[in-house]
């Protein structure tokens, strides 16, 4: 499903990653972690291209993603499910617009999607705020609304980047009840997050930590280069 290997990324003369190789295979359950700025968001990013593969190499879902066209992004994203730290929802419509709208740009049925729309947001509580518009809900209920689009697709591969950041121990539990419930089901998901706690909700999960942009030992003292190594740049060359 997912095929990192001598992954590093860069803003300028500030690596965010360096050298990061890692796999995970379909259906499993890995948690990226470590501190705000460890590099966990560019990680996500790289991986449903919303940023360009320029040093290592990537493979997702099939695409290897250092020689895809611009062409050929959708084609990546319709099989992933990205709940973004930020929303990204159209806060004037409404809880079932937006949920619905992930599904009415790949051409569903109307009576299937509605079907779809309506048991995904409320397995997600949201029921009673369907036709509510997302800038009249909370913080907690946005952040809902977020996942439920990402998950309607029913993605191969599910990216969440610190999913749980604005919602209380009980929602959180509920949250995290439906990620292993889409686990279940064969989805592989891919969770960042600074709160060790829910780490012991996925028994079975991987972690993967990340400390100044390196995968480190999270048990372990570990020194991380200033930048990535030299002969990681040499085996990736062209």
């Amino acid at each position: 499903m997912v095929e990192a290997r001598h992954l590093s990324y860069s803003f300028g003369s500030q690596w965010a990653l360096k050298d990061i190789s890692f796999s995970l295979g379909k259906g499993e359950f890995l948690f990226l972690t470590g501190h705000s700025g460890a590099g966990k968001t560019t990680l996500l990013r790289l991986l449903y291209a919303a940023l360009p593969v320029t040093r290592g190499r990537l493979s997702v879902c099939g695409f290897e993603l250092s020689r895809l066209p611009k062409s050929r992004v959708p084609d990546l994203r319709r099989r992933i499910g990205v709940v973004f730290q930020d929303f990204k929802i159209l806060p004037r419509r409404t809880v079932y617009d937006n949920v619905a709208l992930a599904l009415e740009v790949r051409g569903m049925a109307r009576h299937l999607l509605d079907r779809r729309v309506r048991a995904v947001i409320r397995a997600l509580g949201l029921e009673p705020k369907a036709y509510s518009t997302c800038d009249k809900l909370s913080g907690g209920e946005q952040q809902r609304v977020a996942i439920a689009r990402s998950m309607v697709t029913n993605p191969s591969l599910i990216l969440a980047d610190e999913p749980t950041g604005n919602l209380d121990q009980d929602l959180t539990t509920h949250l995290m009840s439906i990620f292993r419930q889409f686990h279940s089901y064969g989805a592989s998901v891919i969770m960042a997050t600074h709160n060790r706690e829910i780490l012991d909700m996925v028994p079975g999960a991987r972690i993967l930590h990340l400390e100044d942009g390196c995968a480190v030992d999270a048990d372990k003292d570990a020194v991380c280069p200033a930048e990535p190594p030299a002969e990681a740049a040499v085996e990736d060359a062209p």
